[in-house]
Formats: C-alpha cells, sequence, structure tokens
C-alpha cells in the first residue's frame, strides 16, 4: 500500500483531479484485474485504447484513474491524473509501487537480435554455481533462485517486471540478468528500472513489422544504453559494426568483446566441432560444449559480465566449461542406430539461420548432408521469408517449407513468399508441407547415415499459434519420435 502522491513523484503530470492522498493497494493496466483500492493505467496500446475500459475499472472499484485524456464524464469519488504517456508514468509508478527493487539487486540487461537468450541464460547459470542467489527473465523462463515462473514475453510488461524483480529481492538473489527487447525498450516496459549493466550482442534484420525501418530498431536499441547510469557498464560486440554507435551516447564505463581485433575480451576459435567448441580467451584455453562461432560470442560476453563483476578468471573458466546451452539452442539429438544427428534452434532470423547453418557445414563430415526444416510466422515481419528460404537453400542440400506459427495467415501463401527468395538453380532442393508434424517425419525419412536434420525456428516453444488457438507442438519431440527415439 502506498500514497498515490508517492507513485506520482518520478512522474511529469499534466493535470490531476481529485485526491491524491489516497491510499493505492494495486496498480494495474488490465480493467480485469482492477479491485478497490487499485489504480488503473489507461495505456493506449497497438490494437486496444485503455481509455475505453476506464467505466469497467471504476464499476470493479478503481480508486484512481491514470491517462493521458480525461474521460467526459468523471466520478466524483475518484482521483484522474493526466500525463503525456501513459505507459511511461506506468513503469514509473510501477517501480515505486515495488519499493524500487532494481536498485536493490544486480540487475544486467542483454539486447540485441541473436543470443540474448543463450548469454542471460547462461549468465544465470553461471553465477548459481558460483553460489551466487540470482534470478532470470528470459523468454524460455523465468527464475527465481532455481524457483521456475512461466514466461509469457521475450521480457515482461513494467508491473509484471517489478513484481519479479521483488520476489528476487525477497528471496535474497543478488543478481538477475534479463533479456531486453526492442518492444519492451520502445513500449516503456523497463523505464525507471536501474540497471547495473547492459550487454549488446549483435543487431540483424528482425521486427520490422513493428519498428517499420531499420533505423528505427537501431535506434530503440541504442536508447537502452543512453540512458544506462554513469556507475553502470555497458558490454559490446565490436564485430558488429553498429556495436561502437550503440554506446556512443552512454554514461556506462564502456567494455568491448571481440574475435576479431584486440579488446577487453578478446577470443580464438581454436577448434570447433559438433560436440564443442575449444577457445582461447585472454590468453587462457577452455572448452564449452556449446557449438559453433555465434556461441564463441555468446560465451565472450559471458566471461566479460563474469569478468565486471569481479568473478575470479579461472572459478570463470571452470564454470564457463560447463556450461549448457539453452533450451531450444543448438539442441542436439543423436540417433545411435541410424547414424543422424538432429538439431532443434530457435532460430527464426535470417542472420540466426545464417549462423545455425554455417556451423553446421563447419563441422559436419565430409559427404554428410543438412535437411533443413524452416518456416516463418504469420502476422510477422514479410520481408525476412525470402532470405530466409534463400540461406537455406544456399546453405543445406534439402529444405522443407512448413508452418512455424502462422497465426491468422494462410500457410500456404507464407510459404510461397519464402520459396520466392529461392534462385532458380536451388528451386530443386525444395519440398513444401504445410503440417510440421509431417515435415519433420519427412525429413527423417530423407535422411541417411552421416546426415544432419536441422529444426529452426522454434526452439523451446511447445505450441503452434494457428487461427488464434496455441496447439500443443513440440519440435525436439517430435524429432525425436520421427528418428524412434520416443
Amino acid at each position: 500500500m502506498i500514497a498515490l502522491a508517492e507513485l506520482l513523484k518520478p512522474i511529469e503530470v499534466k493535470s490531476t483531479k481529485g485526491d491524491t492522498s489516497k491510499v493505492i493497494r494495486r496498480v494495474v493496466s488490465d480493467s480485469r484485474r482492477v479491485a478497490a483500492g487499485s489504480l488503473f493505467c489507461a495505456v493506449k496500446g497497438l490494437t486496444m485504447d485503455g481509455h475505453q475500459f476506464i467505466p469497467q475499472a471504476i464499476a470493479a472499484g478503481a480508486d484512481a484513474i491514470l491517462c493521458e485524456d480525461f474521460p467526459q464524464e468523471l466520478d466524483d469519488k475518484v482521483t484522474y491524473v493526466r500525463v503525456e504517456n501513459a505507459a511511461q508514468a506506468l513503469a514509473h509508478s510501477a517501480t515505486i509501487f515495488y519499493h524500487q527493487p532494481s536498485k536493490k539487486i544486480k540487475l544486467v540487461g542483454i539486447t540485441g537480435t541473436n543470443g540474448k537468450t543463450t548469454v542471460a541464460t547462461l549468465l544465470h547459470e553461471l553465477f548459481t554455481k558460483l553460489g551466487h542467489k540470482s534470478g532470470l527473465i528470459s523468454t524460455v523462463i523465468n527464475k527465481i533462485g532455481t524457483k521456475e515462473k512461466p514466461s509469457r514475453f521475450t521480457t515482461p510488461d513494467s508491473i509484471s517486471l517489478n513484481e519479479l524483480l521483488a520476489e528476487m529481492v525477497e528471496d535474497e538473489c543478488s543478481h538477475c540478468f534479463m533479456e531486453v527487447s526492442s518492444h519492451a525498450i520502445a513500449q516503456h516496459r523497463i523505464t525507471g528500472l536501474n540497471f547495473a549493466g547492459g550487454v549488446f550482442t549483435n543487431i540483424t534484420h528482425d521486427h520490422l513489422d513493428y519498428h517499420k525501418t531499420f533505423r528505427n530498431y537501431l535506434e530503440v536499441k541504442k536508447s537502452f544504453f543512453d540512458y544506462l547510469p554513469k556507475n553502470s557498464f555497458a558490454l559490446v560486440n565490436v564485430d558488429d559494426k553498429r556495436g561502437k554507435v550503440m554506446v556512443q551516447n552512454t554514461k556506462a564505463n564502456i567494455y568491448e568483446f571481440s574475435l576479431l581485433t584486440l579488446t577487453d575480451f578478446k577470443a580464438k576459435i581454436l577448434e570447433n566441432v559438433i560436440t564443442g567448441l575449444h577457445l582461447e580467451v585472454n590468453g587462457d584455453e577452455v572448452f564449452s560444449r556449446l557449438v559453433g562461432k555465434f556461441n564463441a560470442y555468446n560465451l565472450l560476453a559471458v566471461y566479460g559480465v563474469g569478468s565486471i563483476l569481479d568473478i575470479d578468471r579461472m572459478e570463470l573458466l571452470r564454470v564457463i566449461s560447463e556450461l549448457k546451452p539453452a533450451d531450444g539452442r543448438f539442441d542436439i539429438i543423436i540417433a545411435t542406430e541410424k547414424g543422424i544427428t538432429g538439431v532443434v534452434d530457435y532460430a527464426h532470423t535470417p542472420d540466426a539461420l545464417k549462423n545455425v547453418l554455417e556451423t553446421l557445414q563447419e563441422t559436419k563430415s565430409s559427404g554428410s548432408k543438412i535437411i533443413t526444416v524452416v518456416g516463418c510466422g504469420g502476422d510477422r515481419d514479410k520481408g525476412k521469408r525470402p532470405l530466409m528460404a534463400n540461406i537455406a537453400a544456399n546453405l543445406s542440400d534439402k529444405i522443407i517449407l512448413t508452418s512455424d506459427n502462422p497465426r491468422t495467415e494462410d500457410p500456404t501463401i507464407i510459404l510461397a513468399e519464402m520459396e520466392g527468395g529461392v534462385d532458380q538453380d536451388k528451386k530443386e532442393k525444395v519440398i513444401r508441407i504445410d503440417d510440421r508434424k509431417q515435415a519433420i517425419k519427412t525429413a527423417s525419412l530423407l535422411a541417411n547415415q552421416g546426415d544432419i536434420i536441422l529444426v529452426a525456428g522454434k526452439g523451446h516453444e511447445k505450441y503452434q499459434d494457428i487461427k488464434g488457438v496455441k496447439i500443443p507442438f513440440d519440435d525436439k519431440v517430435e524429432l525425436k519420435a520421427s528418428l524412434g527415439l520416443n
């Protein structure tokens, strides 16, 4: 419980109507969660405007309304607060309501197009193994210590986020590692949080359905570093040409990592095989179970954060050698009797797919074929569809285009748009099978001893989103079944 006036302190209020000394027992942005004593924040979203639910919120017992426009009819018993940006104000009020939990924990945000989940998950595992009780906020799962909580979004809404952080503080977590999505930055979900540091992995083509242009996408990512406090750190991958751009205006202490140039944290790949990576990191050698050049970058980011947060160098390397991949990230399935290797990976952007396929090309045996099962999501960035298929066709021996969360779109249209990106001389490699289960089965039937099957796009997801219904579906389960391993 907290006085409304206290919640409003960090907010630029345009005007108020009513008593601001009243006690608030809950902060909500969903009218269905309103109870007596609530502050209801009317946020304007992409598809819905919270202002239209103000009457329902008041009927359910809301004592105060935070909005961008006052309703035409005002209730004398309710306090109204008008602000310029309700999403931003909501984030600030949530931070205050939960007693600023991000100031009581070392919160590290990881942003970039690819690698966020892997870096955040590995950091949580690393610090846990080193005896530091830590929290994790990720696409796959949220964790408070070892206690798991389901994850619905890459980065939760500002209320859920502060509630999670408050639970971590109460549970005596010392650190929290959190994925920071571009949507979360743009929608002010992380506004008001105090970050101990931020990590930039890379930036490539993604989410242009939302951000419209790559420049907008870049600027949103950069804004995360612009607002880091001066006592924090910014760790960036300078092998990505936009790495230095990210920290042009930051007040944070800047650290760089690279596989190509001499930086604060430098690694060299000594060996890259299907069983793992042999790396030299800042002069020391370490073997990891993770595979591929892209994972060398992820491990280097983890090493960098650990070093910045004062973890002993040798302890850091020892535990890094024990770390496992995040769920659905280059998950390897070996059908020993058939001599076939399966890989399930979340790769759902052109760059991520290219990274995985290049890794498979580098590590496969001579004469082995790569069969790729891949699709693209419906109601999302259409521009990447032909790019994904083109990459798959160029780096695979056979590709099966299939459904990947078609949502409200017709999957046959999505697959046709994907196939449009395949060069004419590669068309014979392409098979189109709408049904994802059948596509995975077909890949397994086509595979011979020594071959590799890559099932890309969904990774950890346990459903197919079709016409608004989430139907249970697990790539790993289906691939195992098709290889006779279940």
